[in-house]
């Protein structure tokens, strides 16, 4: 498969994230259904979690097994461990700490009071306000930090599309090439899913796609000019710790709505959903 081939199928397998995307638009969905979406979302980023750890343990295993068999030192796999637990670290913790840093301070909340909002005096209408747009910049980050999670994720798979392409694979590019482009338009699910009732422009929409799908093209084009096992095992190990992250921060902030049976229903939806659209890629490479 030709270069130009590989970075044009890689691009396509990207921007099947944009799919999802528009459902954050609609403003029909009840409480009952946006708890819905966002747990689907969480099941979906479950099952992310579980395989780019599963591939990151691949790699430091192969590390290990290398080194039993006197094929590589010590050293190497220790390395391939060290960077693994880092950047899950960096992931996850350093996320936490970067969007602490970066969440704006809590508003004070007014006394419960009864009356029309017409009634309050400026000062306390401001504050509301203020406390509204805290609410609605807060749900965007969060979901701009799932897109730029999945990136990661998303850069590593491109990575895997890249190298099989070069090394003549052509088979088992295309398959993952399918594979991942199914992957991909359920993430975008997972990105609006914790928006709630906030709804974003369609510029920052476009943005959060190219945040979470655009790494599939980067990817693919790395790895078809360079194959380094330690770069992309530092993105699956980032992109799970980030997952993590996100996936408490969706489930806390859905727990205030209840419908806890029928979140945990589409949550398993959501994980089998992504079971399904991995056993694709599973069956290509076998």
């Amino acid at each position: 498969m030709s270069f130009a081939n590989t970075i044009a199928l890689g691009a396509l397998a990207g921007l099947t994230i944009y799919l999802g995307l528009p459902f954050a638009r609609l403003q029909l969905l009840s409480t009952r259904a946006r708890v819905g979406l966002a747990m689907f979302a969480v099941g979906v980023l479950a099952f992310l979690f579980v395989d780019v750890l599963g591939h990151a343990s691949s790699l430091v295993g192969n590390a290990v097994d290398a080194f039993k068999h006197h094929h590589a030192s010590f050293g190497h796999a220790l390395g391939y461990a060290l960077l693994l637990g880092g950047s899950f670290a960096i992931g996850s913790a350093g996320l936490a700490v970067a969007e602490r840093r970066l969440r704006p301070p809590a508003p004070t909340r007014p006394p419960v009071a009864g009356g029309s909002i017409d009634a309050l005096p400026a000062s306390e209408i401001g504050r509301l306000t203020h406390e509204s747009d805290a609410t609605r910049s807060r749900a965007l980050r969060t979901a701009m930090t799932i897109a730029a999670a999945i990136g990661l994720h998303n850069f590593a798979e491109g990575l895997a599309i890249g190298v099989s392409a070069s090394t003549g694979e052509i088979s088992l590019a295309t398959v993952l090439i399918v594979g991942f482009a199914l992957h991909n338009a359920t993430e975008g699910f997972g990105i609006v899913g914790p928006l709630g009732s906030v709804r974003p422009s369609w510029r920052w929409l476009a943005l959060a796609g190219l945040v979470g799908g655009g790494p599939t093209f980067v990817g693919s084009i790395v790895g078809y000019n360079v194959s380094l096992e330690p770069v992309q095992l530092a993105f699956y190990a980032l992109s799970g710790g980030a997952i993590l992250y996100v996936i408490g921060e969706v489930w806390n902030g859905m727990r205030r709505y209840g419908h806890r049976e029928l979140g945990l229903w589409v949550l398993s939806a959501g994980f089998f959903v992504g079971v399904l659209t991995d056993l694709i890629v599973t069956y290509g490479g076998g």
